[in-house]
């Protein structure tokens, strides 16, 4: 485990699976070294897998196989800053279309029940204008969206 900080997600034996997808959804994203039980614990017999270590955008990651007694929920979430629509569209289907659902403002989650908040650059942008008036449309416009749409936002910030 190279980097001082990573990130330790939980998953019940599918760890390997979601690193996968991670990897072939995001740019910058690696599936590194997989690590096999050295004996039984309660998840799990010895030479399952354990650990995956991978990368998501760049960021370390280490996916425990811990088993079913934790879950994902809204209080840890990727966010993922997309360029245009057509980045953003990408990804958000890429999730919702292999097992995950929408949400709302942006966010989805993952078959794997981890949040993801595909976020434009635009919206950021908008719901941060210097004009509040401004930014106050673009952010009422964001909260009737689940996926954000970029030019309905750019719409509603010029009003």
């Amino acid at each position: 485990m190279p980097s001082k900080n990573t990130i330790c997600l939980w998953y019940d034996g599918t760890a390997l699976d979601a690193a996968r997808f991670y990897a072939r959804t995001f740019p910058d994203s690696v599936v590194g070294a997989v690590h096999r039980a050295p004996g039984d614990y309660p998840a799990g017999k010895q030479s399952d897998v354990l650990m995956v270590e991978f990368t998501v955008m760049g960021i370390p990651c280490l996916g425990l196989n811990g088993g079913p007694g934790m879950q994902h929920n809204e209080s840890f979430s990727f966010q993922v800053a997309t360029d245009d629509q057509a980045e953003t569209d990408r990804l958000w289907s890429a999730i919702i279309g292999n097992g995950g659902h929408a949400s709302e403002c942006g966010w989805c989650k993952d078959k794997w029940g981890l949040s993801w908040q595909i976020t434009p650059r635009a919206l950021m942008a908008a719901v941060t204008d210097p004009d509040p008036a401004a930014a106050k449309r673009a952010f009422e416009a964001m909260m009737e969206m689940t996926r954000i749409d970029i030019a309905t936002i750019e719409a509603a910030r010029r009003g």
